[in-house]
């Protein structure tokens, strides 16, 4: 991706946009009379047509400017905001983003029939607004306002057009614009890249300063505005002094718009020496140098202060983010990966070195690699309320097509996670809450039969757990039904008939491909898709899925992932000749296997730890070694959520850094290992996968329980 093109910087900062446009309408639904809401959507909206025609964009910008026109009219109070006005608004929201992501694809008849829509529903939804005024209160119809602003020097490289604006300026209201050329250089020394020329313009509008503040809002961080109004209620001194700055034009322009405004209010309301005798009115044609105030250093405006000014804020810092393609970061990660493998090297090589500058050189190299590696995996890491947010959505639409009325609510956003595993989480966690709201959730009537409020819920969370992420679906619906699903899965012969399971065994069925205990097949689901692909996507991010039901009172799917897809701290083992590496943060203990103890587990594989029976599993075995086994064998203690298992190996050599490599296509299906590492001395280490030794040791045990 080329990220100097403007477009694509432009598509990039539309799709926050069009994020925040959705949630404001989705929270509007609740809250209708919300007027930040209201705002925080028009904004959005404006954004999107100001920077869609600045970047060439004219189809976006011509769309989005009927909606903005819209909710124009709710911000001002002429148009009542309602549900049918919020569904038109997230249709037209859809339209857009396909115009600004694939506008030869857009459906031009979709965009009419939404503003058709639109068009309809703004014009017959009018308040009916009756007005009482005071006999003698002045009617005020426009207010005249001075508005200064200098943009930054490479305005027009970023892709800004001050005309533009000052176009924008003029739809509000009559405008009288004055060039500042005080500040242009000589020619010698004259960039003609740069814009060097400064505005003042004399607006008279009805429109609030909010307007022109608004046609600023694209790039109102980076320039120098002041906005002060200069109607009836400044001072004589202060009136002849704005005057005095304006020039012959720009104080008729005044002048003109004062004289107006006093035709339309009541005699001896406006006061006589308000406008300056005309000697004063002889001026300089040349304006004198206008102050200018770096918006960051403008103060907080009052809307209703007379004499207030309106200044340009920015933030009170630099921006404190930057925008980096995701290859970029992948690029870099894997070049922190190398630099960890030749770090683990040169510490072996330190390690049987005499030589103490050479010990003290590899340990200092060992601080920075892993303080670097842990900046790098911390610019990965992203909050997962990224991806949570946009199930508001999913929710909103399934439950309009369903016929149920279903409430989402969402903890643990702060919860971060790598970014590659965000990517590819959104498509399973889809799924998991179509089937919540569509298999999960009664309808109103079986839920009022069932005793249970109309408005279902669906809980979204995440939290950390050691080295995992757990995020939790969870639905206050009917709950499986163990019965359909046994005798499903002994239809299709995939349990035998009378066969004891436990429930999380039984559970696990419904991941099996083509598997669906629906009675019929729907738009949504009943075709066994789905959960099979879940299933797949999860374990290959390296996690797991748990499922767990009460009957009457609804079912939690639970998925644990890794934190990161990258790097990991390991425990490096050793078993017969191979080299395997534990992911640390799995690793609970280490205890000594004596002979003795060895002999007398013998077909039982169990392990008491202060008082705990630990079944273990011996991976010489497992992993078929030839060699004879060393004396005094260790057992790993792991865990995986609640269940721990140990793992019997030759020897621990110790803690590694561990950059996690796939493994081919050909050892896809060995569920063993999650992937492989390089070690310092050029050998490879395979990476057990805990979660699957874990369920073998828990299967294992459940085998001799059955037995005995």
């Amino acid at each position: 991706m080329n990220v100097a093109d403007p477009k694509e910087i432009f598509q990039q900062e539309a799709q926050d946009l069009l994020v925040q446009l959705e949630n404001a309408l989705l929270d509007l639904e609740h809250t209708p009379h919300d007027s930040a809401l209201v705002d925080t959507a028009f904004r959005a909206l404006h954004t999107i047509k100001g920077s869609g025609s600045m970047f060439g964009f004219e189809a976006v910008a011509a769309f989005t400017h009927h909606v903005e026109t819209a909710f124009d009219k709710v911000r001002q109070g002429t148009v009542q905001l309602n549900r049918e006005l919020i569904m038109i608004g997230l249709r037209a929201r859809d339209h857009m983003r396909q115009l600004i992501e694939d506008p030869d694809a857009a459906d031009i008849a979709d965009g009419e029939a939404i503003l058709a829509a639109l068009s309809r529903v703004v014009a017959v939804d009018q308040p009916q607004v009756t007005v009482v005024s005071p006999p003698l209160a002045p009617v005020v119809s426009t207010v005249t306002w001075r508005v200064r602003m200098r943009f930054p020097r490479d305005v027009m490289a970023t892709g800004t057009n001050p005309l533009l604006l000052l176009d924008e300026l003029r739809d509000l209201g009559e405008a009288h614009v004055t060039a500042l050329t005080d500040d242009i250089p000589l020619l010698e020394e004259l960039d003609p890249t740069a814009c060097h020329i400064g505005w003042e313009i004399v607006l008279s509008t009805s429109q609030p300063a909010t307007a022109i503040e608004d046609v600023f809002l694209f790039v109102r961080d980076d320039m120098s505005l002041d906005i002060e109004r200069v109607d009836d209620s400044a001072s004589v001194g202060g009136l002849s002094d704005i005057l005095a700055s304006l020039g012959e034009v720009g104080a008729e322009a005044v002048l003109t718009a004062l004289a107006d405004k006093a035709e339309q209010e009541p005699v001896g309301e406006f006061p006589a020496d308000a406008i300056p005798a005309q000697p004063e009115m002889n001026m300089p044609a040349q304006p004198e140098k206008a102050a200018i105030v770096p918006a960051k250093a403008s103060a907080p405006a009052t809307a209703d202060a007379p004499h207030q000014k309106r200044e340009g804020s920015a933030k009170a810092s630099a921006n404190s983010s930057v925008r980096v393609p995701a290859e970029r970061l992948n690029e870099l990660m894997d070049r922190v990966g190398e630099l960890v493998i030749a770090q683990s090297r040169l510490r072996q090589i330190a390690a049987n070195s005499n030589d103490q500058q050479v010990k003290s050189v590899a340990e200092e190299v060992e601080r920075l690699v892993l303080e670097l590696r842990d900046t790098t995996m911390g610019i990965r890491m992203v909050p997962i309320g990224s991806l949570f947010g946009r199930f508001r959505r999913v929710v909103h639409d399934l439950s309009q097509d369903l016929g149920k009325q279903v409430e989402l609510t969402m903890e643990g956003e702060e919860t971060e996670l790598d970014k590659t595993v965000i990517e590819q989480l959104n498509d399973p966690l889809v799924h998991l809450i179509r089937n919540a709201i569509d298999h999960g959730l009664e309808d109103p009537t079986g839920r009022a039969a069932a005793g249970k409020s109309q408005m279902g819920r669906i809980d979204l969370s995440a939290r950390h757990a050691g080295t995992e992420v757990l995020i939790s679906i969870k639905d206050d619906g009917r709950g499986l039904s163990r019965e359909r699903i046994r005798a499903r899965a002994e239809e299709r012969g995939l349990l035998a008939p009378g066969a004891v399971v436990s429930d999380s065994e039984l559970f696990q069925i419904l991941f099996q491909p083509g598997f669906s205990t629906a009675a019929q097949v729907t738009s949504l689901s009943g075709r066994g898709v789905g959960m099979d692909v879940v299933k797949r996507t999860i374990e290959g991010l390296r996690g797991t899925i748990d499922l767990s039901s009460v009957a009457g009172q609804g079912s939690e799917v639970t998925l644990r992932l890794p934190l990161t897809l990258a790097i990991i701290d390991g425990l490096l083992v050793r078993v017969g000749h191979g080299s395997y590496v534990l992911p640390l943060g799995a690793v609970e203990e280490c205890v000594e296997l004596s002979e003795e103890e060895d002999a007398r587990s013998r077909g039982r594989s169990f392990l008491n730890i202060r008082g705990e029976l630990v079944p273990f599993l011996r991976l010489r075995e497992l992993f078929g070694a030839k060699t004879p086994p060393d004396r005094f064998q260790k057992i790993v203690v792991v865990s995986s959520g609640d269940l721990k298992v140990g793992l019997v190996v030759d020897q621990v050599i110790g803690d590694h850094q561990t950059v996690i490599k796939s493994l081919s296509k050909l050892h896809a299906d060995i569920e063993m290992f999650s992937g492989a590492t390089i070690l310092g001395n050029g050998g490879v280490a395979l990476i057990l996968d805990i979660a699957h030794l874990v369920a073998f040791g828990q299967a294992k045990e459940e085998q001799l329980r059955i037995a005995q």
